[in-house]
């Protein structure tokens, strides 16, 4: 049994470590606490953290307890994992607030009684200075600047903040504090995680196996799914806005987003993608709002796409367009070619020549990342937001 869970873990991670050791454990039957990192950047998950926490669920399945940590210590620092610049540091407030919204999402994959949830204040907030430097002396800086993007940002002279380097620390000893047996992440927080490994070591802990699954690109196509990059599908968005976000992906995500986080079978992603592109994605669509929602809202969700698009002759294959201002309707029609002038662009607004994912549109009307901008009966452009 333990060897048949490995294997299926080995197909959909990127990379183990180390493969051996977490095979042996697992046929043996040991009971593993396995552990994931949240950072409450924003109030809710997106649909790439299925990825994960669809792993974390097959262990779960497989016996094993899951440990989740929020990271509401680590959010004050702030984590770059991944970027190229340190991310705004958020206040207590709102940390809070985010992280509260965890808690019920969560659970639309993991199962509750299997789950264990603490925030890393626990421990993080009750050291001192001298624990801190004791933590901070199990490393070099050398090996913590050794990360990927610390070592791009200084031989690009981009500036690193100093209380940065704490964050490999303080994740590496939420390791510690709650005694993981294996950790998972994205590929982006490799680093994070084999530091964990050492520095459990230098606290005289087995060090935790770890697992690194592929990261999901969000609806630009090109960056991964991120919260702050405003490119996800929020778990906890209305069924509508899931289906219709997941049919405004590039054709050349869908494949990706079918294998990792729509929870089809292998024979059904198979089947799924025998299909032509646009019937794929809408069965992918439909699939992300019934694992969410169930089938009612799946159907709502269909049938409301169904009359705002395909019913409106909104064509399938539309030209994109990266807008300057959002929040302004007529300057982005005229960044897309779409009127003249300003003056243009509000009497074609006032005559009722220009919709929003099929819906009349008025001067106020502010663009989402996503939505279809249409003026007139065959000018259409798909709107995407920085």
């Amino acid at each position: 049994m333990g060897s048949e869970f490995f294997n299926r873990l080995r197909q959909r991670a990127v990379e183990i470590h180390v493969e051996d050791h977490l095979r042996s454990r697992l046929e043996k039957g040991d009971k593993l606490r396995v552990k994931l990192g949240l950072d409450p950047t924003a109030p809710d998950l997106h649909v790439g953290h299925l990825v994960v926490l669809d792993a974390l669920r097959a262990f779960q399945d497989d016996g094993h307890v899951v440990v989740l940590i929020i990271g509401d210590y680590t959010a004050l620092i702030g984590d770059p994992s991944g970027r190229s610049e340190t991310r705004p540091v958020l206040s207590r407030d709102q940390i809070d607030a985010n992280a509260k919204t965890y808690f019920d999402q969560i659970y639309l994959v993991l199962d509750r009684e299997r789950t264990e949830v603490h925030s890393n204040s626990e421990w993080l907030g009750a050291m001192g200075a001298a624990d801190v430097l004791r933590l901070m002396g199990k490393a070099t800086l050398q090996q913590v600047l050794q990360r990927e993007d610390f070592a791009e940002r200084l031989k690009a002279g981009t500036p690193i903040g100093a209380h940065e380097i704490l964050y490999p620390f303080n994740q590496a000893y939420d390791s510690v504090a709650i005694r993981a047996d294996v950790e998972l992440g994205g590929t982006d927080q490799l680093f994070n995680l084999l530091f964990g490994r050492e520095i459990q070591k230098s606290y005289g802990q087995e060090p935790q196996d770890i697992a690194v699954f592929p990261l999901l690109e969000g609806l630009d196509g090109s960056l991964k799914m991120s919260k702050s990059l405003n490119n996800f599908i929020g778990l906890t968005e209305p069924p509508e806005q899931i289906y219709g976000k997941a049919m405004s992906i590039p054709d050349s995500l869908t494949e990706k987003y079918l294998r990792l986080v729509s929870g089809f079978s292998k024979d059904d992603v198979e089947r799924t993608l025998a299909l032509k592109p646009r019937d794929a994605k809408a069965a992918l669509a439909r699939q992300l709002v019934k694992r969410l929602y169930g089938d009612d809202a799946a159907d709502r969700a269909e049938a409301d796409f169904d009359v705002k698009f395909r019913k409106r002759e909104i064509p399938e294959e539309i030209a994109e367009l990266m807008a300057d201002d959002p929040a302004d309707l007529v300057a982005t029609l005229l960044q897309a070619g779409f009127a003249k002038s300003r003056g243009d662009a509000r009497r074609l607004i006032e005559q009722a020549g220009v919709r929003v994912n099929g819906d009349k549109a008025n001067v106020d009307s502010k663009l989402k990342d996503g939505d279809v901008l249409q003026a007139g009966k065959r000018n259409f452009v798909r709107i995407r937001v920085r």
